[in-house]
């Protein structure tokens, strides 16, 4: 039984931790969590030690992103799939455009198709492990796609669609992880969970002044819009540096410390990088292995954040996976709904390549010894 096999220690990875979300969580981030008490944890949220954390998180983002003159970083109660309502609300005016090449993609598209204040939205659809990019049509008023599909390891360009539409982002995957160029999107918006090593419950967005003016625009509309999903009241809230409700506090503390470690080690340049290799040392695995396969076929499209590998016959994933569990090496679970006989593995900034590297050695090890 796979076990009954122990890895050699000195090939198990530093941290066998390679969830898709929520991530590996640093050292770091917990003593920042310690050193938060009792100053910050047990605080009002609008009072100033709090107030100063988000403060410092949205300036922290503005650097790291080189956020334009007029951009701003807003926030908000819930994660991405509250700010998929918010967005059906507070953006859209008529009609939407989607890309949908997962999951995720999917479900915004059906946040903004269920509305009944908005014309049913156009999806342009992918099958899993490929992209859709969105094409100019009159009558769309914003485009939104995915920059990473977690649930396939795809990822796709963020190029701004040319006319008066917004161009919606959902970085959830990939914000910290994957290079952007914040002018070409109007919002740019993800939960904590991923490269930023926190919990979920929060969502923060980058958003362009064309953006903050359609908010503003629909937000004194007639249009009845719920006030935890009215993002002129996040707006608002944001630029007094808190959020319309209480917030999870710990999640702005452990954002903040793994904030203040990407900028302090280099920012963009440094996180993609070091993502960048990862990717790189596991694609270059899967394309060299008898019983492996990269499961995103066009190279450029190849996640550097969310690695999808197919596993052929005789390897069985829940088998190599239970063999891993059993030497502390974890969450390589594929996309539940893919129905695949894949790993996927996380690869974002607290991701060590070394560790990418120890743990494809570690799956060829039980290969090896599995597999007669």
């Amino acid at each position: 039984m796979s076990d009954t096999l122990t890895i050699p220690r000195d090939m198990l990875p530093r941290d066998g931790r390679f969830g898709s979300g929520p991530s590996r969580v640093r050292d770091a981030q917990l003593q920042a969590l310690v050193a938060a008490q009792p100053g910050v944890l047990g605080t009002s949220h609008r009072q100033p030690p709090v107030k100063n954390l988000v403060r410092s998180i949205r300036d922290g983002l503005a650097a790291f992103y080189g956020l334009p003159d007029g951009y701003e970083v807003i926030l908000g109660n819930g994660g991405a799939t509250t700010f998929w309502d918010a967005a059906s609300f507070s953006l859209v005016e008529r009609r939407a455009q989607h890309c949908a090449f997962g999951e995720f993609g999917s479900k915004f598209a059906a946040a903004t198709t269920a509305a009944p204040f908005l014309e049913p939205s156009v999806v342009r659809t992918a099958e899993p492990g490929d992209v859709a990019l969105p094409e100019p049509q009159d009558g769309i008023d914003v485009y939104a796609w995915p920059h990473n599909e977690t649930s396939t390891g795809a990822m796709a360009p963020v190029v701004r669609v040319p006319g008066d539409a917004l161009t919606v982002i959902d970085g959830t995957s990939a914000a910290g992880g994957l290079a952007l160029d914040p002018t070409q999107a109007d919002v740019y918006y993800f939960s904590p969970q991923k490269s930023f090593g926190s919990d979920g419950g929060l969502w923060f967005a980058l958003v362009s002044p064309a953006a903050i003016e359609r908010i503003e625009r629909i937000g004194s509309s007639d249009r009845w819009i719920p006030a935890t999903l009215d993002l002129t009241a996040a707006l608002a809230n944001s630029r007094q540096d808190q959020t319309l409700n209480t917030p999870a506090v710990a999640t702005l503390v452990m954002m903040n410390a793994q904030l203040e470690w990407l900028n302090g080690e280099g920012g963009m340049s440094f996180a993609t990088a070091r993502t960048s290799e990862s990717a790189r040392r596991i694609y270059r695995w899967a394309d060299d292995s008898s019983f492996a396969e990269t499961f995103v076929t066009t190279h450029s499209n190849r996640s550097s954040v969310v690695a999808t590998v197919d596993l052929s016959s005789p390897v069985d994933s829940a088998q190599l996976r239970s063999g891993l569990k059993a030497n502390g090496v974890v969450d390589i679970d594929p996309y539940r709904k893919l129905g695949r006989n894949q790993i996927r593995v996380g690869m974002f900034p607290a991701v060590d390549p070394d560790d990418v590297s120890a743990l494809t050695d570690c799956i060829d090890w039980l290969v090896e010894r599995l597999v007669t």
